[in-house]
């Protein structure tokens, strides 16, 4: 009886008790393939507090089965995306492929679909490997030689060879290949060219030719037709007189007759507009000859007579529908009824159009993305007179309700010359978050690319949890707004797409619930650049920074690129080898304004990255060290342009949350 009646006394004096404070996790230990400098220990439970925003993911089409309606697609389950097959509207995800490395794409063997072929690299090092996986047998054979640097493979009409770029003879060139994937021993070359920018788009009907494009620049690129067996090359695009406005030509295929191509050209217009070539006579026939947007995704289906197509309109897409009819050297174009999205979906990017081989499906593939979804895979159907729509995935969120995700607002300002410059404004929630908002300016790269309102991802927790706001600018440069606008920063005009940032930098505090003094600038690739760029040259305007693979000198970046994309860059950024543009390049760069960079700076780097070598990070972190001025380098050994793998990723996410709590918030 004692015994209870003390057992009973200890039991009430522990409710009575204060309750002792959990433990304190200690914090993170970055991996061992991370290289972490000046970082301050990450708290232990930064991962919990933050979690459910880094375990969002995305899927997206790759490929058609040739007979039935099913596909392949790519989505993560693990650590990076892999190759999966979907049978049905909503139905399983079943993984095919399971590599440390992501898998870029795959494709179905267009006849019979007994295997398909993928392409991936290792370690972010962009050298790209096709692959082939057998159904009956799960066996993955390489197709390529495991070293040089290859493309996707584009497929022939009768499934029996495929047409594909390597850099393998030089290391620099992307000579053009035709293999047999169903026996690698007939790999060969068709023909050498001279440059970095070819690519096989399509095959001939009767498969005795090649289409291929030649990319200059974003501004400039040509046609040309290879004989599939002895790889002689006739070129099917006028070039421009001397002193011409050069022409942009992107995806092309060949009409079902043979005699003509689809193409979408900015060729005596602004935009990127459908065409159609005939073969015979090089005429270019306009199938929508008054848009004023670019027509940036479309797809002929099997049978030669639809046209699907999406516009690019302020960065939102919009899909539509033409009937063609090719004959006597020219085209017919004939508006179709627009899809029904059921529900309707809000400001949405559209991508990878796809229709069905068999038309008897009519069904055409795309992914959809917003900011209250990751990018899902749809389809359209037309069969039978049907106008509907189904979403074959529904990729999560973390747990996360979509309503909890802000819709962007289009914003516009002036800049220095007058010109428009416009941008999409992400707002947290006042009623949780009142008061001015510290902004996050995120620059995208390219610099040939444009931001368009998708799903922000691990973005999201910055404001729904941290209350910033978010601007993401379209800077001149950006693609969709016209292939002048696309030209303006171009060589010795490049600091004039930095004083767009700074007439962005005037417009923030006339914005009301913006808080112009606690800004934050960020961006990846070319949007790392300028991130250095504006902390250089307006440090006084900014708290912090944030620079994600990010060029520090246009001279060492264009020496140390990868040889195959350097005449490329040349077009965009200038000839380091002039002298004038030399001295121009080194005085605007970023490294040699280091002095300048007075405000806290993060720096993330791929060590594998073969667009921006890690020494354009290494050298500005190592200056701005010498100098004193407060800077975070985060560096992973197995990654390249970006982290690809979602532990690098979310220590990223961890120390980036991080530095914007220090450096931003206070």
């Amino acid at each position: 009886m004692n015994r209870i009646v003390l057992w009973v006394f200890f039991f009430l004096s522990s409710l009575s008790a204060p309750a002792a404070d959990p433990p304190s996790k200690p914090p993170l230990t970055p991996a061992d393939n991370l290289v972490v400098d000046s970082i301050p220990p990450i708290p232990g439970d930064l991962p919990e507090q933050v979690g459910r925003y880094t375990e969002s993911r995305a899927a997206g089409f790759q490929d058609w089965h040739p007979t039935r309606p099913e596909m392949l697609i790519t989505t993560r389950f693990g650590d990076t995306n892999q190759i999966h097959r979907v049978t049905q509207p909503g139905g399983a995800r079943a993984q095919l492929t399971f590599f440390p490395d992501r898998v870029n794409g795959g494709s179905f063997e267009p006849t019979k679909g007994d295997y398909f072929v993928f392409t991936k690299g290792a370690g972010g090092n962009e050298f790209d490997q096709n692959y082939r996986y057998n159904f009956s047998d799960g066996e993955i054979t390489l197709l390529t030689d495991g070293k040089s640097r290859n493309s996707a493979p584009v497929w022939s009409n009768r499934g029996e060879r495929v047409a594909y770029t390597s850099t393998r003879r030089n290391g620099a060139d992307t000579d053009i290949y035709i293999e047999s994937p169903a026996d690698p021993k007939s790999d060969r070359m068709l023909a050498e060219v001279k440059g970095g920018g070819w690519d096989p788009v399509d095959w001939s009907p009767d498969d005795k030719k090649l289409l291929v494009l030649e990319e200059i620049s974003a501004n400039e690129s040509y046609l040309w037709l290879f004989d599939a067996q002895t790889g002689e090359k006739k070129e099917i695009t006028p070039r421009p007189a001397e002193g011409a406005e050069k022409v942009a030509y992107s995806a092309a295929v060949f009409a079902k007759d043979g005699k003509g191509v689809f193409v979408t050209t900015d060729r005596e217009s602004e935009f990127q507009r459908l065409a159609y070539i005939d073969l015979a006579t090089g005429k270019h026939t306009y199938l929508l000859p008054n848009v004023k947007w670019d027509v940036d995704n479309w797809d002929l289906s099997h049978d030669g007579k639809l046209i699907a197509y999406t516009l690019n309109e302020n960065g939102v897409s919009t899909l539509h529908l033409i009937e063609v009819a090719p004959g006597n050297g020219t085209v017919t174009a004939r508006p179709q009824k627009d899809p029904t999205f059921s529900p309707p979906l809000p400001a949405v990017v559209i991508t990878g159009l796809r229709w069905h081989r068999d038309p008897k499906q009519g069904l055409l593939a795309f992914n959809v993305a917003g900011a209250h979804s990751p990018s899902d895979v749809y389809t359209w159907s037309i069969a039978g007179g049907k106008n509907t729509t189904a979403r074959w995935t529904a990729s999560e969120t973390g747990g996360i309700p979509a309503t909890r995700f802000v819709e962007p607002e289009l914003v516009r300002w002036k800049s220095f010359d007058g010109k428009e410059i416009t941008g999409f404004l992400y707002l947290p929630d006042t009623a949780k978050f009142p008061g001015p908002r510290p902004v996050i300016i995120n620059i995208h790269g390219g610099p040939e690319a444009q931001y368009r309102p998708g799903f922000l991802g691990r973005n999201n927790y910055f404001i729904n949890e941290l209350g910033c706001a978010i601007i993401f600018p379209n800077v001149r440069g950006s693609n969709g707004y016209g292939k002048t606008f696309l030209k303006l920063d171009n060589g010795f005009k490049r600091e004039d797409s930095y004083k767009d940032i700074s007439a962005l930098l005037d417009w923030i505090p006339k914005r009301r619930g913006l808080d112009a003094e606690r800004v934050m600038v960020t961006g990846g690739s070319y949007g790392g650049f300028m991130t250095l760029a504006v902390a250089s040259n307006y440090a006084d305007r900014i708290r912090c920074a944030l620079d994600v693979v990010g060029p520090s000198n246009f001279v060492t970046f264009l020496k140390n690129t990868e040889s195959y994309r350097r005449d490329l860059r040349r077009v965009e950024y200038g000839d380091e080898r002039d002298p004038k543009m030399a001295e121009f390049l080194e005085r605007i760069a970023p490294l040699n304004n280091a002095q300048k960079i007075t405000k806290p700076l993060f720096v993330v780097q791929g060590a594998n990255d073969p667009r921006v070598p890690k020494t354009e990070a290494e050298q500005i972190v190592a200056t701005l060290k010498k100098q004193g001025t407060p800077v975070w380098f985060l560096m992973a050994k197995d990654e390249g342009h970006g982290f690809a793998k979602k532990k690098n990723a979310d220590f990223q996410f961890y120390s980036t949350v991080q530095f914007i709590r220090e450096n931003l918030l206070k």
